[in-house]
């Protein structure tokens, strides 16, 4: 007599296995790699911000100090005291077509050396001081 051999079909092969295994695998290194890229991302936004805080903040007391003495046309620059020593600033004037109009710009830098990044605000005042 022939003995008939019944196969289950219920359950997954090692090769079914193995192929979903290296398709979670893929998808995980992926996922991995997109999650460090977004905390590189939120740093660098972070630095920006900072920069054009600090930039805005040199700005409104260039302004401020501008409107009653005049306009200096010396160039300044520098680094911000604690906790932004990672920051620097230079701070120069130019003259414009209008004589009584001076054009300040403000520049915030930060990084090292070969890969410096820069905020650069710009705007005009009186030469007067009023």
């Amino acid at each position: 007599m022939k003995k008939h051999r019944t196969q289950c079909v219920d359950g997954f092969t090692l090769l079914e296995v193995m192929i979903a295994l290296a398709i979670v695998a893929i998808a995980l290194v992926t996922l991995l790699g997109l999650s460090n890229r977004t905390v590189l991302v939120h740093e660098r936004i972070q630095k920006l911000t900072r920069a054009t805080l600090l930039a805005q903040q040199l700005m409104a007391e260039q302004e401020v100090q501008l409107a009653g003495v005049g306009v200096v046309d010396e160039e300044r620059e520098g680094v911000f005291e604690e906790p932004f020593a990672d920051f620097s600033w230079r701070i120069f004037y130019e003259h414009t077509m209008i004589p009584q109009v001076r054009q300040i710009h403000v520049q915030v830098n930060w990084g090292r050396a070969q890969h410096n990044e820069q905020v650069e605000l710009i705007s005009f005042v009186a030469a007067g001081g009023r």
